[in-house]
């Protein structure tokens, strides 16, 4: 459980992430500033004051397990207890079970969001609470439909964070952690993938680093043909105003269909009646013509539909910056699941305005019926709700039950269109 780890933190690393990514896929490398004129040293001097260069760090050696935190076939971070309390209109509380697939025919490859507390600028390579509490909210669930592949990763920390706004900063080096998904990836490929499809699945400042290796390793090249859809959640991917390509990727778009494939599925959420406010960083892009992508999972073709989300059941997943869930029912009665299920209390749309291009999350709760009208999830510090975070807390938890049908839709349509 990531209940420790104070969120704004989290959420700034994210953001950190997600704009250096942008901003490397739209603009050129600053030009470095003009040192000022001095008299040259002498050989002996320019050689003593030449710094010593800082070793490179050890690439991971991704064939040792310990280096996963999934893998087909292990009792590791995916092999946990899943099993909701779907909870009715009525007030009706019954148990939904969940199991992996063994025999699943294609593959998932999560990359986390900024979730370490390490003391160092990048995380270690081992994991911890936080590490294997994020498997559980984000990616555990999707064994139902794929094999999980999750790497471990020397992310950029909420140590590093704390202190670069407290002006101290540390040491933290986003290419190592960048390159380490990328080696992690390419073991995958030559040892694990054996021609499956693939989907990408990142939230945060794993999709920041999936949008990059996207990018820099899949889009236009023979490997794209593997990949059946990116999930890249919580982020903010640019692309042409009504178009659903020729931003961040020049050959894979927005879906539009769950038997669609080789596409992306990407969005921010908010609250409806709580639009982005001006200050914030999800929903916007840079760039004249440039909109934040929006793909609603519960309706890929367009307008509203229904959520299918899992929630957490006591607490929160993710920090104590949110509220702690009230009851669930009224008289209220204990819940012993770890999530919770909540049919036709919340429904999405994809929307564009001012604001911002995100999707926007309506609570259709009844204040008077037994089920609790109101979720929880927005950031809240010093007892207030920070709007411009929006609902970046639970991006995933929102639509999880979505999202795994989604994949199983693809995977029947990826491996119907192999057999043509």
């Amino acid at each position: 459980m990531l209940r420790r780890f104070g969120i704004f933190f989290a959420l700034l690393g994210a953001l950190v992430i997600t704009d250096v990514v942008c901003a490397q896929t739209a603009a050129a490398p600053a030009q470095e500033k003009p040192k000022p004129a001095t008299a040259p040293a002498a050989p002996q001097e320019q050689e003593q004051a030449k710094p010593a260069a800082a070793p490179a760090p050890a690439k991971n050696d991704y064939s040792n397990g310990d280096n996963w935190l999934c893998r087909p076939g292990r009792q590791d971070a995916c092999a946990v207890d899943l099993t909701t309390t779907v909870v009715a209109a009525d007030g009706k509380m019954t148990r939904e079970a969940w199991a992996a697939n063994a025999k699943a025919p294609i593959d998932c490859f999560y990359v986390y969001p900024t979730v370490s507390n390490d003391p160092a600028g990048n995380s270690d390579m081992i994991p911890g609470p936080e590490e294997k509490g994020v498997i559980r909210a984000q990616f555990a669930r999707f064994a139902s439909q794929c094999r999980p592949f999750a790497p471990l990763y020397r992310q950029i920390t909420l140590t590093a964070l704390r202190a670069m706004l407290a002006g101290n900063p540390i040491p933290a080096d986003r290419v190592l952690a960048y390159n380490d998904v990328l080696d992690a990836w390419n073991y995958y490929l030559e040892h694990d993938n054996n021609g499956r499809g693939v989907v990408l699945i990142g939230h945060s400042q794993g999709s920041g680093v999936l949008t990059q290796l996207i990018k820099n390793e899949i889009d236009g090249k023979p490997v794209q043909a593997r990949i059946i859809s990116a999930l890249l959640l919580g982020t903010n991917l640019p692309v042409p105003q009504g178009k659903d390509v020729g931003g961040a990727f020049q050959h894979v778009l927005l879906c539009h269909s769950a038997t669609q494939t080789g596409c992306v599925i990407t969005y921010a959420s908010f609250r409806a009646n709580v639009p982005p406010p001006a200050n914030s960083r999800f929903g916007k892009v840079p760039g004249d013509g440039m909109v934040s992508g929006c793909t609603n999972p519960a309706a890929l073709g367009g307008g509203s539909g229904a959520l299918h989300s899992y929630l957490s059941a006591k607490g929160s997943i993710v920090s104590t910056a949110s509220k702690e869930p009230g009851p669930w029912v009224t008289p209220a009665k204990e819940v012993e699941t770890p999530f919770v299920s909540v049919p036709g209390l919340l429904t999405a749309e994809c929307v564009s305005n001012p604001g911002g291009s995100y999707l926007a999350v309506t609570v259709h709760g009844d204040p008077a019926g037994p089920r609790t009208s109101d979720i929880v999830g927005d950031v809240v510090v010093n007892g207030q709700v920070l709007p411009e975070w929006g609902l970046h807390l639970i991006d995933v938890h929102l639509a999880m039950g979505n999202l795994v049908d989604i994949v199983a839709q693809e995977s029947t349509a990826y491996l119907a269109g192999k057999k043509k």
